[in-house]
């Protein structure tokens, strides 16, 4: 199953680098081939300065050895080796009214001092964070997810979206980081869903994000924007970067498990800002946007 996984991943980094490459029209992704000492290593791509996209990484790893002592206090589990590989994916797109995106699909083994595999799962998702709402986008953006996640259970977009809206909540600011997607952690073999039932879902998840996305970016990529628009973009993306420092997993993980530093923080805005006390002014678009991020809604 790594295998057969890891593989995906690197094809999925093709096609998805491709067409955002097309999409900017400008700027190509730099590659960086790094590897852990540890065990591993991985393919970092980014995208800077583009006519598009501000900045932009989608990246692949797949790391192994044993588990840190960190890590094994959070699975609470004693000596084990380890083997995880996942494709991850921010972009932040240099006009405001593009949303920036988020998606992220991984898989993770556990083995005994003998080699045998003693535990394994999948995880992932993909989410949205706009700065101005287009409700169209919000809806389109839920709609592809649930449809990748109806042909595999009845349950999984109502489940995966609330996990989401969960997950990517700023706690020490009482609001959501975006407008959510899908969010699924230890997707493990059962009675109902088979390991290889669970690589089917999460594979038909990663290949509805161009379909999820894209649109979108090409919808809104030449509206106009004011310098007060893109101020409130860099006011936001304030609150991106404190989730992901302050409550993200995979930062964390990332970060106990010795990884490459350059590749964790590949996801933070190349332009931000923190204004001291900012609230937007009544009945404006951003206000409105605020009031969807502090009570989450149905899309669908």
């Amino acid at each position: 199953m790594k295998k057969k996984f890891y593989k995906y991943i690197e094809d999925l980094q093709d096609t998805i680098t491709s067409r955002l490459e097309q999409i900017d029209g400008t700027a190509k992704f730099r590659e960086d081939l790094w590897e852990r000492k540890e065990g591993g290593g991985g393919r970092t791509r980014v995208i800077e300065n583009g006519a598009v996209f501000e900045k932009g990484g989608v990246n692949i790893s797949a790391v192994h050895g044993s588990l840190p002592p960190a890590m094994q206090q959070y699975f609470k589990v004693g000596d084990v080796d380890f083997f995880a590989c996942g494709l991850s994916l921010v972009l932040h797109p240099k006009n405001p009214m593009i949303p920036t995106v988020h998606a992220n699909w991984r898989y993770f083994e556990m083995y005994d001092t003998n080699g045998t595999v003693i535990d394994q799962w999948f995880g992932g998702g993909q989410d949205l964070t706009p700065y101005y709402l287009f409700e169209e986008d919000a809806v389109h953006f839920h709609q592809v997810s649930k449809n990748a996640c109806d042909s595999h259970h009845p349950e999984f977009y109502s489940r995966y979206k609330k996990q989401c809206d969960e997950y990517f909540w700023n706690s020490h600011r009482e609001e959501a980081r975006g407008i959510g997607g899908l969010f699924f952690d230890y997707c493990k073999a059962t009675e109902e869903m088979s390991i290889e039932d669970w690589f089917h879902f999460v594979t038909e998840v990663g290949d509805s994000f161009l379909e999820a996305y894209v649109p979108i970016a090409e919808k809104r990529k030449n509206l106009p924007y004011s310098k007060e628009n893109r101020t409130w973009q860099e006011i936001r993306r304030g609150r991106y970067v404190e989730f992901n420092l302050v409550h993200d997993k995979g930062t964390l993980f990332g970060l106990k498990t010795n990884g490459r530093i350059e590749s964790i923080l590949m996801s933070l805005p190349p332009h931000v800002q923190w204004v001291y006390d900012h609230h937007p002014e009544k009945d404006s678009e951003e206000e409105k946007l605020l009031n969807v991020l502090t009570h989450p809604k149905d899309w669908i």
